[in-house]
């Protein structure tokens, strides 16, 4: 895959499902089963990668860092092509909903004296 630059996660969406398709990795008998536990599991392996850069430093290797997260991303990318999820919806309903459980500082001070 050539160096692309994504403006949408949708993009990458379908620039890794088109990856794993020219791979044959979709075939029912492919080394590389495209089923959502493996997935997930690759997505926690890659995640403890992330932390693997921080053994033996508090502030990481930058470059190994940039390198997991962006596995954990692909993984999490293709997690959702095989789910039928739109990551971009996903993850703007996720935000709201965060935005709601989470008050910005100061809101909940406000909220809390408006009560009393």
């Amino acid at each position: 895959m050539a160096e692309q630059h994504f403006k949408t996660l949708e993009e990458l969406q379908l620039a890794m499902d088109e990856f794993v398709q020219s791979r044959g990795w979709y075939a029912p008998d492919s080394e590389k089963p495209q089923e959502p536990r493996n997935l997930a599991a690759s997505i926690s392996l890659e995640a403890n990668e992330v932390l693997e850069c921080f053994q033996w430093s508090e502030r990481g290797n930058i470059n190994c860092v940039a390198a997991e997260l962006a596995d954990v991303i692909l993984y999490a990318a293709q997690l959702a092509n095989v789910l039928g999820i739109k990551l971009e919806q996903a993850i703007s309903e996720k935000l709201a909903l965060n935005d709601q459980r989470f008050p910005a500082a100061g809101e909940e001070l406000w909220e809390s004296r408006l009560a009393s």
